[in-house]
C-alpha cells in the first residue's frame, strides 16, 4: 500500500521529517476533515482499510457519536490542542481498538491526529510503545544541514567584531564565538544521533555550567531581569557531558526568563540553585531502582506558571504555550536529561515555578 501524500505542498517537509520518525500512528486531515498524509506507523495500523479511509471526511467512516469524531471537532472550533485517553476506535464495523488520542491544530487550517495504541485487533496484534521523543532526534536530523551554514556567518562576523572590539566588549565577542563552536558540535551529534547513543560523559563542575548559562542569559533573554542563585559549593561533579548539560539549562532559564518577562510589571526574576540531595535514586523502566542521582539544580522563575491544560504533557513533543512556539525545547530536555540517568520534573502556580533537574554525581 502506497503511502498517502501530502496534496498540499505546506504539509510536504511535516511528512518527510517528523511524520517518518514519529514511532506512533500520525494523520494529518485538511479543514474539511479529509485525510491528507499517513506516517509508517498509520500505514502499519490501518492496513488495507487506509484507502477507505481517504474516499472522504473522517467523519463520513466514523460513527455519530465517536469519541475520536467529537475530539476531531472540538479542536477544530476552538483551535487549540485537545487530548483524551482510552479512545474505542472502529472503522467500517471492524473491530474496535483502543488508543490515546491527540488533535493539534496546524497554521494552514488542518489537524495533526496522533494516537497512542493500547490495543489493536486490525492486522497483526501490535501495541505502540510510547517513544515520542524519537521524533526530535529526526527533526534535529533533517534541520542539521540548514544551521550549519547560517552558524559559519555568525562565527566569521563574531570573529571580525572581536578584532575591534573594546577590552569591555571582548568577552561578548568571544561568548558569541564560544556559543556558534558548542551549538556546531551539538549539531554535527544530531546527524548521527540515535536514541542508543549514550553521552560522552565525563566529571563536570555543575557551577560552571550554570555560570556559562547565567552569561549568556544575562546578555540575552534575561536582560532585565533579578537573576539570583543560591549554590552548595561543597556539590561534587556531575557525572555527564558539559554541552549537552548546558544546553538542558539554558533552555530552562530561556523559558524562565520567558515566563518572568510576561509580568510585564519589571519585577521578573529568576532562581538557580544547587542542593546534594543523599539517597536519591532513579527508578528504571525495569522498575528497580537505578543509580544514584542526588545532584539537584532547580531554575525558578516568578511568572505566571505553567497552563494547567499543559502540565499532564509539558514534556511531550510540539506541546508549547508560545503562540509561535514549536515545543520542542522541553522535550529534548527531558531526553537528555533522561540520557544522564536522572529525572526532570517541576512545580507549578501562579507567581512561582520551580523545573527541578536530579543528575547523578561523578564516580569517585
Amino acid at each position: 500500500m502506497e503511502r498517502v501524500t501530502a496534496a498540499n505542498p505546506r504539509l510536504a517537509g511535516l511528512m518527510a521529517g517528523a511524520f517518518d520518525l514519529w514511532p506512533e500512528p500520525a494523520l494529518v486531515l485538511d479543514p474539511n476533515g479529509v485525510l491528507m498524509a499517513v506516517n509508517e506507523a498509520a500505514e502499519e495500523l490501518f492496513g488495507q482499510w487506509l484507502s477507505m479511509l481517504t474516499r472522504g471526511p473522517l467523519k463520513t467512516v466514523l460513527p455519530g457519536e465517536s469519541a475520536l469524531l467529537a475530539l476531531i471537532e472540538r479542536c477544530a472550533a476552538t483551535r487549540s490542542s485537545v487530548r483524551v485517553r482510552n479512545v474505542e476506535i472502529a472503522f467500517f464495523g471492524q473491530t474496535p481498538f483502543t488508543a490515546d488520542a491527540a488533535a493539534t491544530p496546524l497554521p494552514d487550517g488542518g489537524i495533526l491526529l496522533t494516537l497512542h495504541v493500547r490495543s489493536a485487533t486490525m492486522g497483526a496484534e501490535r501495541a505502540v510503545d510510547a517513544a515520542g521523543l524519537r521524533s526530535v532526534v529526526g527533526l534535529g536530523q533533517m534541520l542539521a544541514h540548514e544551521v550549519k551554514n547560517p552558524l559559519a556567518g555568525i562565527r566569521g562576523a563574531a570573529q571580525l567584531l572581536k578584532g575591534a572590539a573594546s577590552a569591555e566588549d571582548m568577552p561578548l565577542a568571544q561568548l558569541i564565538v564560544d556559543e556558534t563552536d558548542r551549538i556546531r558540535r551539538l549539531v554535527d551529534r544530531m546527524e548521527a544521533f540515535a536514541d542508543d547513543v549514550p553521552p560522552k560523559r565525563t566529571a563536570v563542575n555543575i557551577h560552571q555550567v550554570l555560570n556559562r548559562v547565567r552569561a549568556l542569559a544575562t546578555n540575552g533573554v534575561a536582560d532585565g531581569l533579578a537573576l539570583r542563585e543560591q549554590y552548595d559549593p561543597s556539590l561534587p561533579p556531575a557525572w555527564g557531558e558539559e554541552d549537552q548539560l548546558i544546553q538542558v539549562f539554558l533552555n530552562l532559564t530561556k523559558n524562565a526568563a520567558e515566563a518572568a518577562h510576561s509580568r510585564g510589571d519589571g519585577r521578573g526574576e529568576i532562581g538557580l540553585s544547587t542542593a546534594y540531595r543523599h539517597g536519591v535514586k532513579i527508578r528504571g523502566r525495569n522498575g528497580r531502582m537505578g543509580a544514584g542521582a542526588p545532584l539537584e539544580v532547580k531554575v525558578m522563575d516568578n511568572g505566571p506558571g505553567v497552563p494547567k491544560r499543559l502540565r499532564d504533557h509539558l514534556f511531550e513533543p510540539f506541546v508549547t504555550s508560545k503562540a509561535n512556539g514549536a515545543g520542542l525545547g522541553l522535550a529534548l530536555v527531558a531526553k537528555l536529561v533522561a540520557g544522564h540517568g536522572g529525572l526532570i520534573d517541576f512545580e507549578s502556580e501562579a507567581g512561582r515555578t520551580v523545573f527541578r533537574v536530579l543528575l547523578p554525581a561523578a564516580p569517585t
